[in-house]
């Protein structure tokens, strides 16, 4: 951490007596005069700022986040877009905080999770009113996530400790420790400029993040010391100073690094294929997806392609665990290519089910041999699974057109043979490439020498489809390896080991691409102690939030 609290001096809202501080105390505590009109900017020394300028603050807050986030990517806005709640939250009440953080965690939600309302529309079957309600309901549980920041720093700084150091801490916390349904994290603002997200392979998305709330604090400090009319925190501003130069100048060195590093590596080509079957038309035509997949990897291997990656279920027709080795083999036969694809696997089960569907990455050599796959760990939420489902199974009743498939149980990597040798591959499905926790017991199961991401994102618009990409990319930061992407419909991609894109396809058009990569392995901080320090993070937040600061 480089806020630390050697570096902090004392806010003037800490109480000297260290006693209690209620929400009544805070309420009722003498106040300069405020401005007449609720929006006007507030007079020096206006702090808690008035209701209606404060919830203003947090809705701010939530559209710059939002605006900042891949998609929209106006990427510099990451360095600013929490000061309006951190101003709005200051000296709160604890439940007023908590609001103030859940209102910017609702809107930014609504706001970028807007393509929720298609995903459920297609896939259960719900009448468009009933799906915008459960929109609203995921969003704003997700939002909590920015309440529970919120409860934490309300709670932490009314009792004594430094407000700055307390709004890091909660913001780790929260990124940790809050259960989403849909994963996303601060760190992906800033996929277009590689040189702020080389911490990544020492603290994850998290460390990434903290240097961009390091930032925020700093712009936030002169303005809430001329609020308070107090001088301003010197720690507050040198910390956030320290944190952002520290990180440029390590992700300028790690860049030239791993770069030499992957100038020494064995390199191969891939070529990816990019069928853009519709989302029911992969369903329904799987003869015109697999003529697709073939033609295209035909173009590839004529090109110089030394294996080929497809999509999630490119091999869209189910089949039989006993026999799916000779069913799926003879694609890769006929382009005389190794390949790496999805299928559906179905598993005979003596139970009142009959079978369970598995959505699994199969790879097999040239000849045809399928010598290794990867059944699906974690399952979409309605998309392959219902909540509740096994417990009450009349949702899948209700809800028609959601998966009903079965997690995989081993992190073993494929085994992809390419210029005659046989390198060990980890697979990730959907957007098991969005979560670091569960790369990381792969990656560290496996020491795979490339991550390969197998996807269909064809419910989403082309700025989801970004985004999905963005928040993907740090995966290969994190652990030194090339990532591809095979996608139905885009991004498909491949990522160096620094988080550049070599290579990208656009979205909702057939494409392949052709690009080298090279077979790295590398072992990473982040790897070997994962989440640990924002555990031990979290812990310390829970500690100050119940315990008054010692004097």
């Amino acid at each position: 951490m480089v806020l630390k609290r050697g570096a902090m001096a004392t806010s003037p809202e800490v109480r000297t007596d260290r006693t209690a501080t209620s929400e009544a105390e805070v309420t009722a505590a003498p106040r300069t005069e405020r401005p007449s009109l609720p929006f006007a900017l507030p007079a020096a020394g206006a702090l808690p700022l008035p209701v209606p300028m404060a919830y203003a603050g947090a809705v701010l807050s939530g559209l710059l986040y939002w605006l900042a986030f891949p998609g929209m990517s106006v990427w510099p806005l990451a360095f600013v877009a929490w000061v309006p709640l951190l101003v709005a939250m200051h000296r709160q009440p604890t439940r007023r905080a908590v609001l103030l953080g859940w209102t910017a965690g609702l809107t930014m939600n609504v706001a970028g999770f807007f393509w929720l309302q298609r995903m459920l529309q297609t896939f259960s079957g719900f009448p468009a009113p009933i799906c915008f309600l459960f929109v609203l309901i995921v969003c704003a549980y997700q939002g909590g996530r920015i309440g529970f920041l919120g409860w934490l720093y309300g709670r932490a700084s009314a009792r004594g400790w430094p407000a700055a150091l307390v709004f890091a801490g909660a913001f780790a916390a929260s990124e940790l420790a809050y259960p989403v349904l849909f994963v996303w994290y601060y760190a992906a603002t800033v996929h277009e400029a590689p040189v702020l997200g080389q911490l990544a392979d020492v603290g994850g998305p998290i460390l990434v993040g903290l240097v961009l709330v390091a930032a925020n604090l700093l712009v936030a400090e002169p303005l809430l010391a001329r609020l308070e009319r107090r001088p301003v925190n010197i720690g507050t501003l040198a910390s956030g100073a320290i944190a952002v130069v520290f990180a440029v100048c390590y992700g300028a060195l790690r860049i030239s690094a791993v770069d030499a590093a992957a100038q020494a590596a064995p390199e191969a080509t891939v070529g990816v294929v990019q069928a853009n079957m519709g989302l029911m038309e992969k369903r329904t035509a799987f003869d015109e997806g697999l003529r697709r997949h073939l033609r295209l990897s035909e173009e590839l291997r004529e090109r110089g392609a030394d294996f080929v990656v497809w999509s999630e279920t490119s091999a869209m027709r189910p089949v039989r665990e006993e026999s799916y080795g000779p069913e799926l083999g003879f694609a890769a036969r006929r382009i005389g290519l190794s390949a790496v694809f999805g299928a559906v696997i179905v598993k005979p089960v003596p139970d009142a089910r009959d079978y369970v569907l598995y959505n699994s990455a199969v790879a097999s050599d040239a000849q045809g041999t399928v010598g290794s796959r990867y059944d699906k760990e974690v399952l979409l939420a309605f998309g392959e699974y219902l909540p509740f489902g096994e417990t009450f199974p009349i949702l899948y009743k209700w809800s028609p057109n959601s998966g009903h498939f079965s997690p995989g149980k081993s992190l073993d990597p494929l085994l992809v043979e390419a210029r005659g040798e046989k390198h060990p591959v980890t697979a990730l499905i959907c957007y098991e490439d969005i979560l670091p926790g569960f790369t990381n017991d792969a990656v560290r199961h496996a020491d795979p020498e490339l991550i390969v991401n197998l996807t269909n994102d064809a419910w989403f618009g082309p700025t989801e489809e970004w985004e999905h990409v963005a928040l993907s990319q740090m995966r290969a930061i994190e652990h030194r390896r090339y990532f591809v992407r095979g996608t139905n419909s885009g991004v498909s991609a491949v990522v160096d080991p620094v988080g550049r894109l070599v290579a990208h396809t656009g979205t909702f058009r057939q494409e392949t691409l052709l690009a080298p990569i090279r077979w790295m392995r590398a072992h990473t901080v982040y790897e070997k102690v994962g989440d640990w320090p924002w555990l031990l993070m979290t812990g310390a937040m829970a500690f100050a939030a119940f315990r008054h600061r010692a004097a």
